[in-house]
């Protein structure tokens, strides 16, 4: 367990705070840092759910947002908007339309997401001009860069950054490695 040494961990651990799929407190935990404009981010997206769907209830999966604003500039707002998605019980239903979306994450598109999930639009229409939640992105995205992330998506599986690939076996292995017996 050397190398667990020199392996990035998560900072902070998963909280109550983060929004999480899944059973938690579970065995196994995976967090990823991601940018809703990167096609990597929406390419590992089926992936995680087949994570999840196969872990049952041993496995959790919390998302930080970590916007690459200067490669993706409609990243920072769509994080926001989640975050506004959120605020009303919603972050998982725009979590995954701004993924499907991704082309199309203008404050028109985002505004017709929020209509498209039951939200109350004018309250999100005033989240986002205030930019109401920059602070929580901000913050998620610090935290990132304290937990070693530097591109997307970064994963962690309890707490250690998975330096793999976000191929499904990959993320599998990770995972099985994670919960097998010490």
């Amino acid at each position: 367990m050397i190398g667990d040494l020199d392996t990035p961990r998560l900072v902070p651990p998963l909280h109550e705070g983060d929004h999480i799929l899944g059973h938690a407190p579970a065995p196994v935990t995976l967090v990823e840092y991601g940018d809703y404009e990167c096609p990597f981010c929406a390419a590992a997206q089926p992936n995680v759910r087949e994570v999840l769907r196969s872990g049952g209830d041993s496995i959790c999966f919390a998302f930080r947002h970590f916007p690459l604003s200067e490669v993706h500039p409609h990243a920072r707002l769509a994080a926001e908007a989640a975050e506004a998605a959120a605020a009303q019980g919603r972050f998982w239903q725009m979590h995954e339309l701004l993924f499907a979306n991704q082309q199309a994450l203008m404050p028109a598109d985002l505004l017709s997401y929020a209509a498209a999930i039951g939200l109350d639009t004018d309250q999100f229409v005033a989240d986002l001009k205030e930019h109401r939640y920059a602070a929580v992105v901000r913050e998620h995205f610090l935290s990132g860069l304290r937990s070693g992330v530097n591109g997307t998506p970064t994963f962690f599986v309890n707490g250690l950054r998975h330096n793999g690939a976000y191929d499904l076996e990959s993320l599998l292995n990770a995972v099985a490695l994670a919960s097998a017996p010490a």
